[in-house]
């Protein structure tokens, strides 16, 4: 198992367009990748279960992968959030 915190730079959070590449990316993986923000754990690979932890830009999420790919996963997952999931990202955060 490994994780790493990162921030939500986006300046919509994780909305649907951005979990849907977040998820995206998981899905690549055969590892269990999951968030944990604040008191919940979400499955990185479901879509409802990324917008149902609200997170918004500015929180910190721990990315935890778990399986034969793990290490390139949370590497993966990492740098998407850093890119911005696909939108442009605010850098004063």
């Amino acid at each position: 198992m490994v994780s790493a915190k990162i921030t939500i730079k986006n300046p919509t959070g994780l909305h649907l367009r951005p979990a849907g590449i977040l998820c995206r990316e998981a899905m690549k993986f055969k590892s269990a990748v999951s968030f944990q923000f604040k008191n919940t754990t979400a499955n990185a690979k479901s879509v409802l279960s990324v917008l149902g932890a609200c997170v918004k830009s500015g929180d910190e999420i721990t990315f935890v992968c778990e399986g034969i790919d793990e290490e390139e996963a949370l590497a993966v997952m990492v740098e998407a959030v850093s890119s911005g999931l696909g939108e442009e990202i605010n850098d004063k955060l």
